[in-house]
């Protein structure tokens, strides 16, 4: 497992240092347009506290991080009227995913027809 880097760009992010196009923040989440979109709507959702990923957030969060997380990925979907159309959420965990941020992040991705699930390189 990898381990929290407090300095992590999303860190950065929640702390001020770095800015970012806000679509939805509450006590627990803050979700915000992904800077290299890979749909016409592509949305990062993460956690304010330090999970590296959807299973340290699993085993460590409380419930009320963890209701307001799922809820937040919702609400963006609503916020950006990707909801109607249909759209795709993803969490890289570990190596073999290519997480490239230990902090944990949801994309939600729409807008258009968004192709096969996975493309495994063999």
């Amino acid at each position: 497992n990898m381990a929290y880097d407090i300095n992590n760009i999303f860190a950065k992010i929640l702390r001020g240092e770095v800015p970012c196009e806000v679509i939805n923040e509450d006590e627990h989440t803050l979700s915000f347009a992904d800077i290299n979109p890979q749909a016409p709507v592509h949305i990062l959702v993460i956690p304010k506290g330090a999970f590296t990923d959807w299973s340290d957030f699993v085993s460590r969060a409380n419930p009320e991080e963890i209701v307001a997380f799922t809820k937040a990925i919702s609400r963006v979907a609503d916020l950006t009227g990707i909801s109607e159309t249909g759209y795709r959420v993803i969490s890289n965990v570990g190596v073999d995913s290519h997480q490239e941020v230990p902090h944990l992040h949801m994309h939600v991705l729409g807008g258009t027809a968004i192709g096969p699930l996975v493309t495994v390189k063999g």
